[in-house]
């Protein structure tokens, strides 16, 4: 069953007197327990398009339907883990977790619970009374997932979430990802421009044109799972990569030419 369809998906910013065209004749279909990675050039739009699928942002033209009803806005039914840290600094590891189970009302006992297998999926049990203000980035991040797993979505969506971390725990942050994906099998939208990153994680593969972004290429990844690290020394993972990095080149030289 398809869990995303984006059907003919454009957007426009108006700003002033200009008329930015950020996203153009966008067609992407997301299976339901797909993890589907995004990856293009900067300012391509990468971003704009999550942000359709989150709610956030709405389409200019075409549109975006999740389990056969078009979003209007954002819902419960999608999580989000952002690049920046998003953590409560005034709130625990596992208040952080718990916030949105208590805002739905979800009784004491129960959000416990729930807060508890979610930081022990990520390797955080033991670190539930820490404020984020003493954990280091990649353990932000790793209470991030817990707290958007928590809430149970149908769909995750990840604005390159590893991003700022160092090379090592990137690394650490992706295997962890993938562990987690295999256990819960939620559907993932994951943006990124890390080409390494997206193949390693990719059931499909989606490539960004330069603004306009369009979906230039489509790209079923066969790697077998379940994958880690020692995934990216293949043969097969050398040939995807230099396909994607040769069409990543051109959009960024096109997009030079452009400016």
């Amino acid at each position: 069953m398809n869990k995303l369809v984006l059907n003919q998906l454009a957007k426009v910013f108006n700003i002033g007197n200009q008329s930015v065209e950020a996203l153009q004749d966008i067609n992407l279909t997301l299976a339901s327990n797909e993890l589907a990675v995004i990856v293009g050039p900067s300012g391509c739009g990468k971003s704009t398009l999550l942000n359709i699928v989150a709610g956030l942002e709405k389409s200019t033209t075409g549109s975006a339907v999740m389990n056969g009803q078009e979003i209007c806005g954002p819902g419960s039914d999608r999580g989000m883990v952002f690049q920046s840290y998003t953590l409560f600094p005034w709130l625990s590891v596992q208040e952080n977790v718990e916030f949105g189970l208590k805002i739905k009302g979800v009784p004491d006992r129960e959000r416990r619970e729930i807060a508890h297998h979610y930081l022990e999926l990520v390797g955080l049990r033991g670190f539930e009374k820490t404020l984020p203000k003493a954990l280091s980035g990649g353990m932000k991040q790793r209470v991030a997932i817990a707290r958007a797993l928590a809430n149970k979505p149908e769909m995750l969506l990840m604005d390159e979430p590893f991003g700022a971390l160092d090379a090592q725990t990137r690394l650490v942050m992706q295997e962890l990802l993938l562990s987690v994906w295999e256990k819960e099998r939620t559907t993932i939208l994951f943006i990124t421009h890390d080409i390494d990153e997206a193949i390693l994680l990719a059931d499909n593969l989606y490539v960004m044109s330069r603004r306009p972004g369009r979906i230039r290429a489509k790209i079923k990844i066969d790697i077998p799972r379940p994958r880690d690290h020692r995934s990216t020394l293949s043969a097969q993972f050398s040939t995807i990569k230099k396909d994607v990095m040769e069409m990543l080149w051109e959009e960024s030289q096109a997009a030079a030419m452009q400016k």
